[in-house]
């Protein structure tokens, strides 16, 4: 679905449970890529500013420290909204895993994380290099545990016939498990009568230099 008939899906629903739109806080945790703007930007209009816990391939890396300072900036009796996940690329021509950004002629890798993940996976795999260590220092670290956070996963990416299909649902996976630790450990911070709604999902972000559908990002999200 489109990013307009997400919203509109989401507020009907949520506004049944409680959720205002003036109310309600949005933490979403996107991938830095600028194509992942748009949709938070949709949310933005609708519920007002929003509270950014991600960083590369969409991973909440602000962690719990992020989430209880999110959590104290929910206005009085209100609740939030978690829009969290990876994302994909398909260019125009049907490539899954790249996309043609603005002032680009040609394709680009999209997730870009994920994809240099993916190559650090095959080399451990067939043993010419090895698991990176916890890091250090903070010059790369994201990408560091990006990496290691998709290793369980190595032979299910390498091994499918269409491995960049198959990385951005794969990544979901580590991501979910990840912000729902954070929030089994962080929801008491939530006011009493606060409300956590978890939207987390996959975005495939499209760029239309030809006649297609009147769209160029959508997301197919997998949290009611």
């Amino acid at each position: 679905m489109s990013n307009a008939e997400l919203l509109d899906r989401v507020t009907v629903r949520l506004g049944r449970r409680g959720f205002g739109k003036d109310s309600t806080l949005v933490a979403s945790s996107l991938c830095s890529d600028e194509v992942n703007r748009p949709l938070e930007d949709i949310f933005l209009k609708y519920y007002g500013q929003h509270f950014a816990m991600g960083g590369l391939a969409g991973f909440p890396f602000s962690g719990m420290t992020g989430f209880g300072a999110m959590a104290s900036h929910i206005p009085d009796e209100g609740s939030c909204l978690l829009v969290y996940g990876p994302h994909v690329g398909v260019d125009s021509d049907g490539n899954v895993g790249k996309i043609i950004r603005r002032g680009k002629e040609k394709s680009g890798s999209c997730c870009g994380s994920a994809i240099a993940a993916t190559r650090y996976l095959q080399q451990v795999l067939s043993g010419q290099g090895e698991i990176l260590p916890t890091p250090s220092t903070p010059m790369d670290a994201q990408q560091t545990y990006v990496s290691n956070f998709l290793l369980p996963y190595a032979s299910e990416i390498t091994a499918s016939k269409e491995p960049m299909v198959t990385l951005p649902y794969v990544t979901f996976r580590p991501i979910d498990n990840m912000m729902s630790g954070i929030v089994a450990k962080g929801s008491s911070k939530v006011g009493p009568n606060g409300k956590i709604a978890m939207l987390g999902g996959l975005q495939v972000s499209r760029k239309i230099v030809w006649r297609r559908p009147p769209f160029s990002h959508e997301i197919h999200y997998f949290a009611d």
